[in-house]
């Protein structure tokens, strides 16, 4: 007689094993522990706003807010427009400017964010860490340091690279392909059958 429910005893052939116990999952990447770690430290944020946010409540001006409030903890020093040093990448000596968090980290803090947001279930158009205001503050954020520190970015420029030729046809002259009547994707058909 079974009286321990459905699991297998020689009175119970039909009933299922118990499952195995779950494979342990494979360790996270330094990005995912980063994205989740700024997603609690994110949710703990708004917890503690007098009254608590909840995350559907939740918008750009409290992102806006966060980015501010990160500032306190930031190690990239920013000099002030009456600063001596304003504008100089190494300045001399100290002085008392603040600390404030660099753009280059907040940046990429707003990119784990909204990848984050979307993976618990919020929809991209209503992200609001991919909103335009976000994007001007960052934006904003970037000027005001690189006067501030004397350190121009750029964008990196990709670098070219001389396209191959195929058969004699030199693929970087587009107008060699009108010339000939080629569409790109008899190129690659050609490319593949050799």
């Amino acid at each position: 007689m079974n009286s321990g429910g459905d699991h297998p005893s020689p009175s119970n052939p039909s009933a299922a094993p118990p499952p195995p116990p779950a494979a342990p999952s494979p360790p996270l990447s330094r990005y995912e522990s980063q994205k989740r770690r700024d997603w609690n430290t994110f949710g703990q944020y708004l917890k503690n706003q007098r009254p608590p946010v909840s995350l559907s409540q939740c918008n750009c001006n409290h992102v806006l807010d966060f980015l501010r409030y990160l500032d306190q903890f930031g190690k990239t020093k920013v000099h002030l427009h009456g600063c001596v040093f304003f504008g100089q990448p190494d300045p001399p000596a100290p002085c008392t400017c603040p600390l404030r968090q660099a753009w280059g980290s907040l940046d990429a803090l707003i990119g784990r964010l909204r990848a984050a947001y979307e993976e618990h279930g919020g929809s991209p158009e209503a992200n609001p860490f991919g909103n335009g205001a976000i994007r001007v503050y960052l934006r904003e954020v970037k000027d005001c340091q690189a006067k501030a520190r004397g350190i121009p970015y750029k964008k990196k420029k990709k670098r070219k690279m001389p396209p191959p030729s195929v058969k004699g046809l030199n693929l970087a002259n587009c107008s060699e392909w009108s010339k000939k009547g080629l569409l790109v994707s008899n190129v690659w058909h050609d490319l593949i059958r050799v």
